[in-house]
């Protein structure tokens, strides 16, 4: 937290520990700029046992400021209690500005509320689509870039995105990516740091060469036919090499609801620490994932990737980077696997202004908006 009667206070919203990767980069700009004061806001949408001090010390921040404890639920529940919650610090507080990142339900709920209350709103990820409407996420996105202020947009469709919704286009910015930002520092940090302390680094000194799994989207995990189509190219691919796979709790419950095997190459993990997690798959042959942030991540190191999806809100990964969309048939992931494994895959290229300083970007013109 920074706070001065004579700066502009701006809310730093982030609901879960993916949240918190955007958010660093942009505390780190706010500290080194210091025309603007802030307060980290965690709404508590995910709670996670292990968001303690050292998590925040990893990402080189403060922990948060307010902790509004809005957990559990369903959609409709959880957003109305960070609603409740949200409005009610608001008017006790009255900041210059809501900034929100990327997607979440905390995303949404905390935009409506500022907006309400007059309060700008800079959406961070503003742009992206999908167009799968059957994404909560992707509900999320449309309804906060229908009331944002300020749009900071991470690639070119982004812009198009909000330019073809008929948005102010003096308002939206190409800044680059903050979760790239992010990605640069830490690993920056992690040539220097002793590996050996985290959990995956044991994995790593048994293998010498491996991929790396993710799985956690509801169209992939929620049936056993989708899961199964996901476990049959799991078990072909970890013939050819060995994977591992940090599981995430409600993929790890039907991988064992639906009694599916996934090969003995095949290594489950609890869902890991972020640095931990980084080491693991900075080094991978291979990615395969579902994930959003991944896909964006391994484009930012040149990391081969395969996101079991129909469709991605991120093509810039794909268009120019590391990432190949491969959908979800298994006749079709399969060979893009085994031919990555051969012949080392697609290494692609970083975008224009995922250079780590997206976040400086952002603070200048938050600063220059608020007559900072």
């Amino acid at each position: 937290m920074t706070t001065s009667p004579a700066l502009p206070c701006i809310h730093l919203i982030a609901g879960a520990r993916p949240n918190f990767m955007k958010i660093a980069p942009i505390v780190r700009a706010l500290q080194a700029d210091g025309r603007l004061a802030w307060k980290i806001i965690h709404t508590g949408q995910h709670y996670d046992r292990d968001m303690n001090d050292v998590f925040f010390e990893e990402l080189g921040i403060p922990t948060p400021d307010v902790r509004l404890g809005c957990g559990g639920g369903t959609h409709a529940d959880q957003t109305g209690k960070i609603m409740l919650a949200y409005e009610s610090l608001c008017a006790a507080e009255k900041p210059a500005a809501c900034l929100v990142v990327g997607d979440v339900n905390s995303t949404l709920a905390c935009s409506i509320v500022a907006k309400k209350a007059g309060i700008p709103v800079a959406h961070v990820e503003a742009g992206l689509r999908s167009g799968d409407m059957s994404m909560p996420e992707e509900i999320n996105r449309l309804v906060t870039d229908a009331i944002s202020d300020w749009y900071f947009v991470t690639e070119p469709s982004g812009t198009q995105h909000l330019q073809r919704e008929g948005k102010d286009m003096s308002t939206v910015y190409d800044v680059g990516h903050v979760m790239v930002d992010n990605v640069l520092f830490q690993a920056e940090k992690l040539k220097t740091q002793d590996t050996s302390v985290l959990e995956s680094d044991a994995y790593k000194r048994q293998h010498a060469r491996y991929g790396v799994v993710t799985l956690h989207r509801p169209s992939n995990v929620d049936s056993a036919e989708a899961l199964e189509r996901i476990a049959s190219v799991l078990r072909t691919v970890s013939a050819e090499i060995p994977l591992v796979f940090p599981v995430h709790p409600r993929t790890r419950s039907n991988i064992e609801k639906f009694g599916l095997q996934l090969g003995a190459n095949v290594t489950l993990m609890g869902p890991q620490a972020y640095m931990s997690f980084l080491h693991l798959w900075k080094d991978a042959a291979l990615v395969l994932t579902d994930s959003g942030g991944l896909q964006e991540e391994t484009t930012a190191l040149g990391v081969p990737c395969i996101t079991m999806r129909e469709n991605t809100e991120r093509p810039i990964t794909v268009d120019e980077g590391s990432n190949v969309l491969a959908g979800t048939d298994p006749a079709v992931i399969i060979p893009l696997a085994l031919d990555t494994l051969k012949n080392g895959g697609k290494r692609g290229r970083r975008p224009a202004l995922w250079d780590g300083k997206s976040a400086e970007r952002i603070v200048d013109i938050l600063a220059t908006r608020l007559g900072a």
